[in-house]
């Protein structure tokens, strides 16, 4: 049976259940709209490298890059490719595989009752081999070589790295060329048989769609199959890096032509379970957007004097049992560009107050982003974060931004900052 969560003011409405395997499902109708996006996700990423797997009962470290790997081979089939039927019902499908979750997606104008049928059987229908497995390791290895490569990415994972030295976090999601040798079949079925059960996933779809109708076809297409009980999942958490052991400051040289700097800020706070997460983050980013967007004063101040240019950008971050801050960018004075922003971020409650006024332009600017999200189908599915925030979504994210107030911007910034701990990682040619 399908609950029903209406916003009123948005004229938005979000159906969830879950099946009786455990799968939980949620549908936005979108009138007027012609696409549908659906992405169905497990919880389960490239920092879940050792855990018990199904049916045993000792933990094994499986190698890095497994959750990648498994989301590349699910595609394939033994007589064929998901991907060449997602193409004959005029669909285009993707995959990604991030930290703490892999999820599978396609988009479609039509035919989405077979587009449906098609996403929940090659996820839930596993085919490996030791000939199959073999031949993926050299495409996956050159991936990994042209990641290698980038400078971007290694400035990002490097930062990353400093941050988390113990975790699996500062290991790259697709693993190395020789980790990923060391898989086997063996090794995916195992994983598979651990993360794919459906009670822990979801599948979320967006856009033109009768939810009665779409929820019949969901639940055939479930009835059909047989899974096992639901069990709990035993993840092996690797030990915490102590705050005294972040090291604050490395320097690589590469192939670039201005030197690249990263700074870190990773978060020893404890960050609220649920929606009130949900509320933590934003809180921390609109502090950061206050501190650091392009109409800022400290912006247009290192702007003016060449620190930073418009390759300049931060983000802040909550993943499963861990959350950071980046600020990153191109620059020809990488002195000056750590000094000028580590003296802001160490005198953030001033400059949070200096920058008040400002408060309900950059809130105003965050809710036009989030109603433009809102606008797009797959901008509401990919936000979706299941179980991180309580199954919050990106409606319940406008709710949370609107009753923002400067002191809960203020208090969450300074729980953050209180526990938090920097880095900075720079890349020079």
């Amino acid at each position: 049976m399908l609950t029903k969560q209406t916003y009123t003011r948005l004229g938005e409405t979000v159906f969830q259940t879950t099946l009786a395997n455990g799968l939980k499902v949620i549908l936005v109708p979108k009138a007027g709209f012609h696409k549908t996006f659906a992405v169905m996700t497990t919880n389960y990423g490239s920092t879940d490298n050792e855990f018990v797997p199904r049916g045993q009962s000792q933990a094994v470290r499986f190698p890095d890059g497994i959750a990648h790997f498994l989301e590349h081979k699910l595609f394939e089939k033994e007589d064929h490719d998901a991907f060449d039927l997602f193409g004959q019902y005029g669909a285009s499908a993707n995959a990604f595989t991030s930290f703490t979750q892999t999820s599978y997606l396609f988009a479609t104008t039509s035919h989405l009752h077979e587009n449906l049928d098609i996403l929940l059987d090659f996820v839930q229908q596993p085919y490996f081999t030791a000939a199959t497995v073999n031949k993926e390791k050299g495409i996956i290895g050159q991936e990994i070589e042209m990641y290698d490569d980038d400078p971007g990415w290694q400035s990002y994972f490097g930062m990353i790295g400093q941050l988390y030295p113990r975790e699996p976090l500062h290991i790259d999601i697709a693993g190395t060329v020789d980790s990923i040798d060391k898989i086997t079949a063996d090794d995916l079925y195992a994983a598979y048989n651990t993360f794919y059960h459906p009670s822990n996933m979801n599948l979320i779809v967006v856009g033109q769609l009768d939810p009665e109708e779409t929820l019949a076809w969901i639940t055939a297409n479930q009835d059909q199959k047989t899974f096992g009980p639901s069990q709990p999942i035993e993840r092996i958490a690797s030990p915490q890096t102590p705050a005294t052991e972040i090291a604050p400051t490395t320097t690589r040289h590469l192939t670039v032509n201005r030197p690249k700097v990263s700074i870190g800020l990773r978060g020893y706070d404890e960050v609220p379970a649920g929606q009130a997460g949900l509320a933590y983050n934003v809180a921390v980013s609109l502090a950061f957007d206050l501190l650091f967007n392009d109409t800022s004063d400290n912006y247009l101040r290192l702007y003016d004097a060449n620190v930073i240019d418009d390759s300049f950008g931060y983000d802040f971050q909550i993943q499963r049992g861990a959350h950071f801050a980046q600020l990153a960018g191109d620059t020809d004075h990488p002195e000056s560009f750590v000094s000028e922003l580590t003296a802001i971020l160490t005198d953030a409650p001033a400059q949070l107050l200096a920058a008040q006024a400002q408060f309900e332009l950059v809130k105003r600017e965050a809710i036009g982003r989030t109603i433009g999200a809102i606008n797009s189908v797959e901008a509401i599915a990919n936000q979706y974060d299941g179980p991180l925030f309580g199954g919050a979504t990106i409606f319940d994210e406008l709710t949370v931004l609107e009753g923002m107030t400067f002191a809960d911007v203020q208090a969450a910034m300074a729980q953050f900052q209180a526990a938090s701990r920097q880095t900075v990682y720079t890349i020079l040619p």
